[in-house]
């Protein structure tokens, strides 16, 4: 992703599209409020993935449960 490169943050734990997700959650739900900005933004990509007490696959569990809490699961046995 261009913005994360653009604004000198190197992704260390980024794993599939990881770092797509967290970008668009911080997009639509922040900035504009806690993140004022591209460079916060990327930031805050990097805080997420790159968090040590995180675990590797904390965005795709986090896409499940908010798909989950709000009714509407990923029926798996469609995508296979």
């Amino acid at each position: 992703m261009n913005i994360i490169a653009n604004n000198g943050v190197k992704l260390e734990n980024n794993k599939a599209y990881d770092a797509v997700f967290v970008y668009h959650m911080g997009l639509s739900d922040y900035m504009g409020s806690s993140i004022v900005g591209e460079d916060h933004l990327a930031r805050y990509v990097k805080d997420v993935l790159d968090d040590r007490d995180g675990y590797e696959g904390i965005a795709f569990s986090r896409f499940i449960a908010d798909c989950n809490a709000k009714g509407e699961p990923i029926m798996w046995e469609d995508m296979l």
